[in-house]
């Protein structure tokens, strides 16, 4: 189990509410693969969207985040989500999901929970500690034979803050398997260009399924702090997951016990208007 920041014999301590009005100088990130969907060598695979919602609102207060960025997950989860995020922590939450759909443009179905139940579409989940956000969805460039691949954005007005997350496409033989990862690169680009908009400050991150040494990646930490230059394994062994910013205060991976393939990363995001 995770044990930072937050947590105190079981208990997730709530955070102090956030200034309205003038924006924040720092928010509190997670982005986490919780692998809930489709991989049934993780623990949450098959797990009810009451435990699965639960499970992921506790490791995003156990780093007192306040801006959560989920993989993986399912859409049949996302109101157990935002009542447990605001249960535990007392605060309002605003939650949106998007589903992945297939080649054909059919949901990406979750696998049934252990009784048989539906649990939705497996998804890309942006969750803020706030009453009132927008929300957006940018499609990105996707191989036509596999999931198409998009991300979701928050607009946060009390904190003059724009917060993306996504899950780009993989390396697998079904995927983006070619080559030069070509979709990928473009997805990247794609992803901090849905980030920009707006002209906001600013973090984004997710499951970008490539690696610190990937031109792609190094382009982008040219332009933004990463939340972990030591490149701290988040997946089997390789850094895939990550948090952008304008800077970074710190940065923690989780314990690697989590229950899924993937750590959870922490990050504390200073912000900035948009360069």
């Amino acid at each position: 189990m995770v044990l930072e920041w937050g947590v105190v014999a079981g208990m997730v301590l709530a955070a102090a509410p956030l200034p309205a009005g003038q924006g924040v100088a720092a928010v509190r990130v997670m982005t986490w693969n919780v692998c809930g969907g489709t991989n049934g060598a993780c623990p949450l695979y098959r797990a009810g969207v009451h435990q699965l919602g639960w499970t992921a609102a506790k490791y995003a207060l156990a780093g007192r985040s306040r801006v959560v960025f989920l993989q993986e997950f399912c859409t049949g989860a996302d109101a157990a989500l935002e009542k447990s995020l605001e249960e535990l922590s007392g605060a309002r939450w605003s939650v949106r999901s998007w589903g992945l759909r297939d080649a054909k443009g059919r949901p990406y179905a979750c696998h049934p929970d252990y009784q048989g139940r539906e649990r939705g579409t497996q998804s890309v989940v942006v969750a803020v500690q706030a009453g009132q956000a927008a929300f957006s969805e940018h499609e990105l460039s996707s191989p036509p034979w596999f999931v198409r691949r998009a991300a979701v954005c928050a607009d946060v007005p009390a904190w003059r803050l724009r917060a993306c997350g996504t899950h780009l496409s993989s390396g697998m033989s079904n995927d983006d398997h070619q080559d030069g990862s070509p979709y990928r690169v473009k997805q990247v680009r794609e992803l901090e260009r849905a980030a920009r908009e707006g002209g906001r400050r600013v973090v984004f991150g997710g499951d970008l399924n490539l690696t610190p040494h990937r031109a792609a990646i190094t382009a982008v930490a040219a332009r933004w702090r990463e939340c972990d230059p030591r490149q701290r394994w988040t997946f089997t062994g390789k850094k895939i997951d990550y948090l952008f910013a304008p800077g970074m205060r710190e940065c923690r991976v989780g314990a690697a016990d989590a229950p899924s393939d993937h750590r959870p990363l922490y990050g504390e995001a200073t912000l900035a208007e948009e360069r």
